[in-house]
């Protein structure tokens, strides 16, 4: 499993938090609902501080390799900032699917 964290400022960006929201209920969500090996994705935000981002949770790391289906970039006008791939360790979840998943639990 490996999870990857990816986060913009957006204060020098083409675009504001409440547009991103509008594109998450308008493509993005949908969009990601079909991508193979992605088991989890939350988009995270921060209007204060001007900050966006996501947590995705693969499969393996090929998944989390491949193209997505994000336009993201184009809308931000930028690459993240940060950009970060871990091993998951482990997991809780009340989802079935997410719960107990991890190197640790083996």
């Amino acid at each position: 499993m490996v999870v990857r964290f990816v986060l913009w400022n957006l204060a020098d960006s083409l675009t504001s938090v409440a547009d991103l929201r509008e594109y998450l209920r308008d493509e993005a969500v949908a969009a990601f609902s079909d991508v193979p090996g992605l088991l989890f994705k939350a988009w995270i935000s921060d209007e204060h501080t001007e900050r966006w981002g996501a947590v995705y949770v693969f499969a393996s790391a090929a998944a989390a390799e491949q193209t997505l289906p994000s336009r993201a970039r184009e809308l931000i006008g930028k690459e993240p900032d940060i950009v970060e791939v871990f091993d998951l360790e482990a997991s809780v979840s009340v989802a079935d699917q997410l719960a107990r998943l991890g190197l640790a639990l083996g």
